[in-house]
């Protein structure tokens, strides 16, 4: 059996913190115990839809001291689409054969891809079409891949949701304001639901609950009964409208999440004399320095990542499980989808701390 002498990493989907730590990790294990070459994909899978391929070989001084705590990815990422269905030279094309003939061309024993669920799986069926040895490391800050109890990037949005909170909740106590917080979780409330009882927060709203505004009224009006003048609400941006119907806004023909925030705004201030402020965290959930946590789980992974290949124990996901890394088939790692549950422990404290989490809870 011929020796694992080159492997490729790209990130791919939606950037967030400790992505560099994971690229850090591969590098260093596979160097240090295996002697192996990485290669690092530019702009995921874009970098190998391109020609000539864009792709560096990775050496140790990328990896100075400052990148393991960059947010992001330094080496690029996208989330641009299916390369099934590419948008290539102004028409919709299958480019998925100059992605396994890039890894090819570049004589690969093996391509380790930082991913979600929805790139992971586009990226398996290219692998099996192409017959590419691959294994997986999940990153996305909704937490929502089944196989995992932890995704790279989770805490440390939590953490910028949490500590933008903190910063809201002085300014909301000096003006007697009730201050919305609108985060982002594409369809899981998990961001929401973590930093809103670590940031104190009255009402949390998430995908996975209905709620009513006068619910949310009821329990403002409760704090003001208590001789509190100011509230804190957070919002996860895929949450709907009363009506259910979701709040997006359109660029380019494309529609995308936000305003939910500002629609509850709307709503509590014209049945109530409550003045309300909405602020948006955006990207800086994505781009915020990432937190201990995170780049240790990245590490963990990434280590993980490389044995797994040295092993040739292809199509796998490393996953964390009871304080530790396993590793799963990448098909039954990405099968379930991970919400917010009515069994989840956390949804029970916030309802036990007397947080409004919706109707019929």
């Amino acid at each position: 059996m011929d020796k694992i002498k080159k492997i490729g990493v790209l990130t791919s989907g939606g950037d967030c913190g400790g992505l560099n730590a994971a690229i850090r990790s591969i590098f260093f294990r596979a160097k240090t115990k295996y002697k192996i070459d990485v290669y690092g994909i530019r702009n995921g899978t874009l970098g190998l839809i391109k020609r000539p391929v864009e792709v560096e070989e990775l050496s140790y001084k990328n990896f100075e001291g400052f990148l393991i705590k960059q947010g992001g990815t330094f080496l690029g990422t996208n989330s641009k689409g299916n390369p099934f269905k590419f948008f290539f030279k102004g028409k919709v094309v299958d480019v998925s054969n100059r992605i396994i003939s890039a890894y090819k061309s570049l004589k690969l024993d093996g391509l380790i891809v930082i991913g979600g669920d929805g790139s992971m799986k586009i990226i398996k069926e290219i692998a099996d079409k192409g017959k590419l040895n691959i294994v997986g490391i999940p990153k996305t800050i909704d937490n929502d891949v089944g196989i995992t109890e932890y995704s790279i990037g989770f805490h440390t949005a939590v953490d910028a949701a949490t500590k933008a909170l903190d910063s809201l909740q002085a300014t909301a106590a000096s003006h007697g304001r009730a201050m919305i917080l609108e985060v982002m979780g594409r369809d899981a409330g998990h961001i929401a639901l973590n930093a809103g009882i670590a940031g104190g927060a009255d009402v949390i709203l998430i995908p996975e609950l209905e709620y009513t505004i006068n619910g949310i009224i009821k329990k403002l009006h409760k704090i003001k009964k208590n001789k509190i003048g100011h509230s804190l609400i957070i919002v996860a941006e895929a949450t709907r409208k009363e009506n259910g119907k979701k709040v997006v806004n359109k660029y380019n023909k494309q529609e995308r999440l936000g305003g939910i925030g500002q629609y509850i705004s709307k709503e509590i201030m014209k049945k109530t004399d409550i003045e309300c402020r909405v602020t948006s965290l955006g990207h800086i959930q994505r781009g915020s320095t990432p937190v201990a946590i995170d780049r240790i789980l990245a590490s963990a992974f990434g280590v993980s990542a490389v044995d797994l290949i040295a092993k040739r124990k292809f199509n796998r996901l490393v996953a964390w499980q009871d304080r530790k890394v396993i590793d799963v088939p990448i098909e039954e790692g990405i099968r379930d989808y991970r919400k917010v549950s009515n069994e989840d422990t956390l949804l029970k404290t916030a309802l036990s701390l007397g947080i409004y989490l919706g109707k019929d809870i």
